[in-house]
């Protein structure tokens, strides 16, 4: 069951996302934030990265969804059936990150294209959707994401080195922020936002007292497998699951903290390759 109102997928097509309000519910998204800040091994697993400004940003990455907690947010048909109404085309899950902006030193991310990252491994098209789900509140204080509305429409865009991270050429992005609004996009928890993968975004360093932690499931078409291998994964038929397994894992102590995580600074090569 996708959870489109009427008239957001021509707001999606039009502006390059949108948000629905209250996707999950204040327990789920508890059971999602204890579950997370509890987790010794995401934390053990975490990269680090550099800013470019002296901050350090720090995320956890895995590549299939899993049985856990995490896999049922990215595995439940109110997610996936959406973005497959956002797409037109059966998806399968790309990768899911956990993004870890703690108070007072949570690095910014640099404007970027998701699809200047993923181009380098092998996918031809941007057919691709990612969908942030608010673990913490995200507020302009704590660095919450800003995106250019409508800015997907421009292509992808090239993308160099910023710090350890991959930025998106700033002339351009300076001249199109001059043409396009630019948004912040506060949320609650539970709270999601679905993005395209050539839309520009990018957020500031949380200097607040406050976490913002955030879950990004990331998916790609069926008909946009990729044509070579890289660290993450071609096409994989994706076992969806009702709603309800999201409370019910998440209440399952032994269950819930379930994933695979990639070594990130290992494997990922996509951002590497770019010139500086």
């Amino acid at each position: 069951m996708n959870m489109l109102r009427p008239n957001q997928k021509a707001d999606f097509d039009r502006d390059g996302y949108i948000i629905i309000r209250q996707l999950f519910s204040t327990e789920e998204t508890r059971l999602l934030g204890e579950t997370a800040h509890h987790d010794n091994a995401m934390d053990q697993a975490s990269s680090t990265m550099d800013d470019g400004k002296g901050n350090d940003v720090r995320l956890a990455l895995w590549n299939h969804p899993g049985d856990g907690v995490y896999g049922m947010f990215a595995r439940c048909h109110r997610v996936v059936d959406t973005v497959e109404a956002l797409l037109a085309d059966e998806v399968y899950h790309y990768h899911s990150k956990m993004i870890l902006k703690d108070a007072r030193v949570g690095g910014a991310w640099a404007w970027h294209q998701d699809y200047g990252y993923w181009y380098q491994n092998g996918v031809l098209f941007p057919d691709l959707c990612s969908v942030m789900i608010a673990v913490d509140q995200a507020t302009l204080e704590n660095g919450c994401l800003q995106v250019l509305k409508g800015s997907h429409k421009m292509g992808r865009i090239n993308h160099v080195l910023s710090g350890e991270q991959a930025g998106a050429d700033l002339e351009r992005v300076e001249e199109v922020k001059k043409r396009l609004e630019l948004v912040h996009v506060t949320m609650a928890p539970g709270d999601a936002l679905f993005f395209h993968a050539n839309l520009l975004h990018s957020s500031a360093a949380n200097h607040s007292e406050r976490s913002r932690w955030a879950l990004i499931c990331c998916y790609n078409t069926a008909s946009n497998n990729p044509y070579k291998d890289s660290h993450h994964p071609r096409y994989t038929k994706l076992q969806k699951v009702d709603d309800s397994k999201v409370r019910e894992v998440g209440e399952d102590d032994a269950q819930r903290a379930k994933v695979d995580f990639v070594n990130l600074m290992a494997e990922d090569a996509s951002a590497k390759g770019l010139p500086e």
